[in-house]
Order: C-alpha cells, then structure tokens, then sequence
C-alpha cells in the first residue's frame, strides 16, 4: 500500500509541476473563476464549447499543489466530451472526493484522478481539490463565479 501512496503523491507533483492545459484559453466560449479563501488558490476554467460538447478545456491556477493537480487532471478527463457525460464526471468526482463512504479506488478504472482522493483524510485540503471542478460546472452553466459552498 505505501507504494501506491507514493505513485499518487508522484501523480499529485507531476500535475502541479506541469500542468495539462494550463494556458489561458482565449478566445473562449465560456469562462468561470474559482477561489478558495482558506489558502488563497484561484483559477480559471476556460471552454471552448459547441452545443452539446467541450472540444477545449484549459484550467489556468495559481495556487497550492493540490489545487493545480485537480485542475489539470479534470481538463485531461474532460477534453471532447459531451455536456451531459461532464455532468455526470462532476458529480462522480464530488462523490469521490466528498461523499460520506470511502470509495473504491482503481489507478486503471480512475486514472490520475485516483491520486487525488487521499485528500478525504485532511478536510481542509478537500477545497482546494474540488475548486476546478466547480469551476468547470459554473462555466458550463454561464455562470462567472465558482463556490465550493
């Protein structure tokens, strides 16, 4: 087990080092900002969407290591999927990271996202790995701003 606490964290620093699609996206179709009082992080989620698919996702952050490798794993698992599968990516990932059970976790079937889940053992952490993500719901919904409420 303790090497696969090691292959996360490997996962967590390989992200926050160099993040996927961390570039602002400009032009874009749709924008949202998140920011995470408690530690300072902030980020935006850019998409460029047609009408039922993102075909470019970038999550631009500035911010702590957890933060910076939520948001280039979500824009990693995202890319070119429909509205409705995001959604329904969104709300597996809340449910991963915040849902009252532990979760089974599997590197094959959960990716890099796996890496992410060690952080249910600090709550005060949780924030900062959900903040993408509800960046990426409020783009997707027109909205500007993202809370982690």
């Amino acid at each position: 087990m303790e090497d696969l606490s090691d292959l996360y964290q490997e996962i967590i620093l390989a992200h926050n080092k160099r993040p996927r699609n961390g570039e602002p996206l400009i032009p874009c179709t749709h924008q949202a900002e998140g920011f995470n009082p408690l530690c300072g992080d902030k980020l935006t989620v850019y998409l460029r969407k047609s009408d039922e698919e993102v075909n470019e996702i970038a999550c631009n952050t500035e911010g702590c290591a957890i933060s910076r490798a939520s948001g280039s794993i979500m824009t990693t698992m995202i890319q070119g999927k429909t509205v409705s599968e995001i959604e329904k990516q969104i709300e597996e990932t809340k449910t991963l990271l915040t849902g009252d059970e532990e979760p089974e976790i599997d590197l094959a079937q959960h990716g890099d996202m796996a890496a992410l889940v060690g952080v249910r053992k600090f709550p005060a952490r949780i924030k900062c790995a959900t903040l993408a993500w509800h960046a990426l719901e409020s783009a997707l919904r027109g909205e500007v701003e993202a809370t982690t409420e």
